[in-house]
């Protein structure tokens, strides 16, 4: 594979891009997290979701100590290349680190925001 591909995306000035994690079946946004270059030709090569930790300053791959694998099926670029979107299959229905099957998983209501999903396993038997 040719990784002329990740001279067309738009890094910023710290050499990321906001990568959006979507289940390719049901279209919900699961997550949001970095990439670095070498996590999207990572992701590319392995057909899994790597990111950049920006608090730990170093490559995850999404599911290591969780178990809960991102499976790649697609990526797609912005019209401005400066977002990357996953097209993913998330393995044991969970992408957030609360044990719920999506990181947004409040509603904003009234001024207030609702908690909306439930949390499908205990983060403590998680991590």
């Amino acid at each position: 594979m040719t990784e002329t591909f990740l001279e067309q995306v738009k890094w910023d000035e710290a050499g990321l891009v906001p990568a959006i994690a979507q289940d390719a079946d049901t279209g919900r946004v699961l997550m949001m997290a970095w990439m670095n270059r070498e996590a999207l030709a990572l992701s590319a090569k392995e057909q899994r979701a790597v990111y950049w930790s920006r608090s730990r300053g170093q490559l995850w791959r999404k599911g290591e100590s969780s178990g809960h694998v991102q499976e790649l099926k697609e990526i797609r670029l912005d019209c401005d290349a400066d977002v990357v979107i996953l097209q993913v299959k998330q393995l044991g229905g969970i992408a957030c680190h609360t044990g719920r099957e999506s990181c947004f998983y409040r509603v904003l209501k009234d001024g207030q925001w609702h908690t909306v999903d439930p949390v499908l396993k205990d983060p403590k038997d998680i991590y």
